[in-house]
Parts: C-alpha cells; sequence; structure tokens
C-alpha cells in the first residue's frame, strides 16, 4: 500500500490533515477485501479499532481526535473517502475539498512492478491471458452504453492476468469491440517485464474475440507468440470435414465423445496480410459435431496440434476464476460514481484489494488446505471472526474463541508472513 499510496500526490496542508493519504487508501482497500464494498459502510467501520490499527492510525479508538464529535472514531467518513475518489485530475492546492490526484499511469504500472516482485527469479515463460467482461450500470453513469452481446447497459473492462497475478484493469465504455485497448496495454506491460526479465517467453492467450489483424501483427513484430480462438466459418469446416466424418464414426463405435485434431495453415480473405498456423479440433459430441479452432503464431515443432489446444488453450478458462474473485467478491462492478474517471479508480481499488488477498494467499496460505482458496472463502473463514478487542497505550490485544476451527491455519499464516517481516523489538 505505500506503493500504491506513491501513485498519488496530496495537496492537502499535513498540519491541518488528521488521515494521511496511506491510511485513507488502506482503509479503503481493507474495507473492500473485508467485504464492505459501500462508502457507506464506513461510517460504521470508522469506529473499528481492529481495521484502525490495520490502517496504520497511532490512536486505534480516536481518543486524540482534534473534534470532540470525532472522538471516538478514528479512521475517515464516506465523505472524506468520496472526495479521494472525485478529485480532478487536474486539482492543486488551491482546491477546498478535493486535493488528492491519483496518476493513473504510475497505477497501471504498479500492478507489473508487483508481479515481478513476487518472484524471486526470472520466469522462463510467462501466459498473458486476456479478456473482457460486463460491468452492469444501473444509473446514467458517464460512458453507459447497451451492449447487444450482454443486452445491458455496462461497461466492459479489459483484464490481463498471469496466472493467479493481476497486471491491468481497463474499464472501458462497451460501445467498442470486445479487443478495443489490447494493443496500448501490451504496448506498456511487455518492455516493462522485459526490462527486468529479458530472455522470458511470452505468449499472449484470449479467446475469438481478441483474434485481431492489429493484435497479431503486433505479436509478430514484438517477438511475442500468441494463441487465440477463432470464430469458425464455412471456409474452416470445410478444411477438416474428413476428421468430423472420423470423429463422428469413432463416436457411434463408442458412445462416447472423440474429437481429432488437424494442423493447417489458413489466410482470411480480406482481414489478414498473412496465412497463419490453424489447429482445428473436430469433436462429435451426444448432441452432434461441435468443431472448433484456434490460431497460433507457436510453431509445431515447439507443441503439437492436441496438446496445444487441450493443454494451452483450455487453461485460458482458469481466468475466469480470477474475474469473479474481482467482480463478485471484491466488488469491481461497484461503478456508481457519475464520472468515469471516479469508478476507475473504484476499479483500481477492487484491483489493489485482490493483489493484496493473493499475496496473503501466495505467501501466507502456502503449505495450508487453503492456498488455493479463493478471497470470498479467505474472507468468511480467517477474517470476519468474532473477537474481542482490548487496547492500552502499549499494544492491541485480540482474543479469539477457543472453540475457533480455523486456529491451527491462522497460526501457520501468522507464521509464515513472521518469517517474511521478523516483528521489531
Amino acid at each position: 500500500l505505500k506503493q500504491f499510496a506513491a501513485c498519488f500526490t496530496d495537496y492537502r496542508n499535513p498540519l491541518l490533515t488528521e488521515h494521511m493519504l496511506e491510511e485513507l487508501l488502506a482503509q479503503r482497500v481493507y474495507g473492500l477485501a473485508l467485504g464492505y464494498e459501500d462508502l457507506n459502510d464506513h461510517d460504521d467501520l470508522r469506529r473499528d479499532p481492529l481495521l484502525a490499527t490495520l490502517a496504520g492510525k497511532r490512536d486505534p479508538l480516536g481518543e486524540r481526535r482534534l473534534r470532540e464529535r470525532d472522538r471516538g472514531a478514528p479512521l475517515a467518513g464516506k465523505s472524506t473517502l468520496n472526495r479521494l475518489e472525485l478529485t480532478r485530475p487536474e486539482a492543486t492546492a488551491a482546491e477546498r475539498y478535493k486535493k488528492i490526484v491519483a496518476h493513473p499511469e504510475r497505477i497501471d504500472r504498479l500492478f507489473v512492478d508487483l508481479f515481478l516482485q513476487m518472484h524471486e527469479t526470472p520466469r522462463e515463460r510467462i501466459v498473458l491471458d486476456v479478456d473482457a467482461t460486463d460491468d452492469p450500470l444501473h444509473g446514467n453513469q458517464e460512458g453507459r452504453f447497451f451492449h447487444g452481446y450482454y443486452k445491458e447497459y455496462c461497461y466492459l473492462p479489459l483484464y490481463i492476468f498471469c496466472d493467479e497475478f493481476l497486471l491491468c484493469s481497463r474499464l472501458r465504455q462497451s460501445n467498442g469491440d470486445a479487443a478495443a485497448g489490447t494493443v496500448e496495454e501490451l504496448s506498456r506491460i511487455v518492455p516493462q517485464i522485459r526490462e527486468a526479465w529479458p530472455e522470458v517467453e511470452i505468449v499472449i492467450r484470449a479467446d475469438s474475440g481478441f483474434c485481431r489483424e492489429e493484435i497479431m501483427a503486433w505479436c509478430e513484430t514484438n517477438r511475442v507468440d500468441y494463441l487465440f480462438g477463432l470464430a469458425k466459418n464455412q471456409r474452416l469446416k470445410k478444411e477438416i470435414e474428413e476428421e468430423l466424418e472420423q470423429a463422428k464414426g469413432e463416436y457411434e463405435r463408442t458412445g462416447h465423445g472423440a474429437r481429432v485434431f488437424k494442423d493447417f495453415f489458413y489466410r482470411t480473405l480480406k482481414s489478414w496480410t498473412r496465412s497463419r498456423r490453424v489447429i482445428g479440433k473436430a469433436e462429435h459430441l451426444e448432441k452432434g459435431a461441435n468443431p472448433r479452432f484456434v490460431v497460433t503464431s507457436i510453431p509445431v515443432e515447439k507443441i503439437e496440434a492436441r496438446a496445444l489446444y487441450e493443454q494451452e488453450y483450455c487453461a485460458r478458462g482458469e481466468m475466469e476464476n480470477r474475474i469473479k474473485e474481482q467482480q463478485q467478491y471484491l466488488f469491481a462492478d461497484r461503478t456508481s460514481t457519475s464520472v468515469m474517471r471516479a469508478n476507475q479508480l473504484r476499479l483500481y481499488f477492487s484491483s489493489i484489494a485482490y493483489v493484496t488477498m493473493n499475496a496473503l494467499r501466495r505467501f501466507g496460505l502456502a503449505g495450508t488446505e487453503m492456498e488455493r482458496a479463493q478471497c470470498h472463502t479467505i474472507r468468511e473463514k480467517l477474517f470476519k471472526i468474532g473477537a474481542l478487542v482490548r487496547v492500552s497505550v502499549r499494544r492491541v490485544l485480540v482474543l479469539m474463541a477457543s472453540g475457533y476451527p480455523y486456529e491451527r491455519i491462522f497460526q501457520q499464516v501468522y507464521w509464515n508472513l513472521r518469517a517474511l517481516h521478523p516483528l521489531r523489538r
């Protein structure tokens, strides 16, 4: 969160400020991680001594607040947090209320920096998964459009992950192509990764919505491999007619689904500038033929057709779980402010909350039965626990119930994290 705070400029007078920038960001991000998506929630949470301690407050009971009416509430209320979201990018110290300016380009770079920091040594090969999803809108937010596929008014955020690591969360209007802006995001992410890992092999993976000449040509120019779904058409289906018949015959003999793969080169009539390697999956199931296609720059010498489809391309589906964690469990779809700039900042908050939870999963939960648990499971079993909190001059004491069922895991998380960051005496 210190690195996240460095992505903002705080023009407030420090002599007149009770809530430091890092404390405000910690309160907002940890609130999301704990399951509190609304700013209204913080009118009650601001009195929570444990959240105040977590946010870095030295007065977790709020007894030394300047105004008498604020005493007993160590944290910021909803109005202060709302001003954090609504500050204009051109704001200066002359503004009366909204004086904390976010720098999106720094935040974008931070996600990649955090990904690199989580690895002690460079990786030999990484796969960047790219996908878009819907963010339903129920008001008249800036950038609101109706999307024909999702049949609703929504934003269309773009996500890029490497395994479970978030590299990009870009809020976009839904009146454009799902692949819009992908080249721009890759153009900043790939060089940043190669700056740290110059020898790494990079593969871009996505569904057919991202099978665009612009993206494939960029990959070919920049020594990046790609693996994209390819929408079927009559020419493609004709190419695998024999394989479809073979799969149908095997299904009729065995009564089980059958698939046959074909490796060939293909070029569209107009949109592609060159022929490319395509793998056709000729599959026959109970409901009939199920042909599927992918296009790739990975040569056949590296991986044959079946393995490329079944092991490489189908693994793309794991990204859906990461998006689900973002949208459902960390409230990335809570984009209800009137301006798109503020909604992008809300998406950043949810994204930082995800990165924080993923770091806990990677380091704190390593070696436990919950090391692959999703965010809501971690929250319900390790965060939202009944406890007695006692605050003295020297310490904050948390007394947990002796019957707490996840005590062993909780202790293991504590020792794992303490091994990374030993307590200072």
